[in-house]
């Protein structure tokens, strides 16, 4: 994995790609301010000894999944008593508040800018599940933007299989070798070299150094959306 500012043969790459995909939570927006309010709220609401969480407990879990936020909320497991309530009850919370707080990441509004005045696509592939996905896209003005949005239950099998990604080539009209997957999971980067596209690690997600990103084979990584942009507007880049 290499960062954006190396050199690695990246004039044919970039003159390859039609597409850019963004994984959803922690790539494209912060969507945790919203997940802590809503998780927060059923703790209250269930009493208890159970302390409030901070943006710090739930930046590093938010990649994870509701189920993970969860268990770090009341120290159950997804197996254990209550579990199954507990959850269906965050998930009705954040759906209530799903955009409160949530906003781009600093910087990406100029990264789509100019990837439409490029006259490329980009597009959503995510693991939220598309009665939350779609309802946020809209909210946030960017559903009639996006050439695809690919939910977590939009194919069989989600993220790190590849099949929504290649669900969303189709949707575009275009092939794996032409599309750069940029996300801020593990998974994500799996999904996307197992499709045959281009991956790059989004660090300004909700990914930490222990998780060790370097090690995931990713072609790229971003520290900030800036470096999203700057790789955008380098002058070695050429459209297909």
């Amino acid at each position: 994995m290499e960062e954006f500012s190396a050199h690695r043969s990246r004039t044919n790459l970039l003159g390859e790609f039609r597409a850019i995909l963004f994984d959803l939570d922690g790539t494209l927006v912060d969507t945790a301010p919203d997940l802590l309010f809503a998780l927060n709220q059923v703790i209250v609401e269930e009493g208890g000894d159970k302390p409030l969480l901070s943006l710090g407990d739930i930046r590093p879990l938010v990649s994870h999944g509701g189920r993970a936020m969860v268990q770090r909320g009341f120290g159950i497991t997804p197996e254990g008593p209550g579990f199954a309530r507990l959850f269906e009850r965050f998930l009705n919370a954040y759906r209530d508040n799903i955009a409160n707080h949530t906003r781009l990441f600093p910087g990406m509004e100029r990264v789509l800018a100019q990837i439409e005045v490029r006259t490329m696509l980009w597009g959503v592939v995510t693991n939220k599940s598309g009665w939350l996905a779609n309802p946020l896209m809209a909210a946030l003005g960017l559903a009639h933007r996006a050439a695809c949005i690919v939910s977590g239950d939009t194919t069989v099998h989600r993220k790190p299989y590849p099949d929504p990604l290649l669900f969303a080539c189709r949707q575009l009209g275009t092939i794996p070798k032409h599309c750069l997957y940029i996300g801020d999971a593990a998974r994500d980067i799996e999904a996307g070299l197992r499709a045959g596209m281009h991956t790059a690690v989004a660090l300004f997600g909700y990914v930490s150094s222990s998780e060790e990103p370097e090690r995931w084979g990713a072609d790229y990584v971003f520290s900030s959306p800036r470096d999203i942009f700057d790789w955008l507007v380098d002058s070695s880049f050429s459209m297909v």
